[in-house]
């Protein structure tokens, strides 16, 4: 298996849901994305399901790359564009 990127990753979902995804909304998307993260931090509190725990993971990052598909937005892109240049932020606030 070829290393995982962030704009690979992406472009997987975009292939697979993209249809089913724009068909369902930004508004309705967000709401996906905002259970998941719920999801992840019921596992994070639990923090004795590593499988689960992962699995929440991957559903956050993967509902974000529908959310940013459905409004073409290039992940990987805008990341780099924020944290990896001259710019960048020396901390989260």
């Amino acid at each position: 298996m070829d290393p995982l990127t962030i704009s690979g990753f992406q472009s997987h979902i975009r292939g697979k849901y993209y249809e089913a995804d724009v068909a369902r909304g930004t508004a309705r998307t967000w709401l996906c994305l905002s259970e998941e993260f719920g999801e992840l931090a019921r596992a994070l509190l639990k923090n004795n399901d590593r499988a689960n725990l992962e699995e929440e993971f991957a559903d956050v990052v993967a509902w974000l790359c529908t959310l940013a598909n459905i409004n073409d937005v290039d992940l990987s892109a805008a990341i780099a564009k924020k944290y990896l240049g001259d710019d960048a932020p020396t901390g989260i606030k």
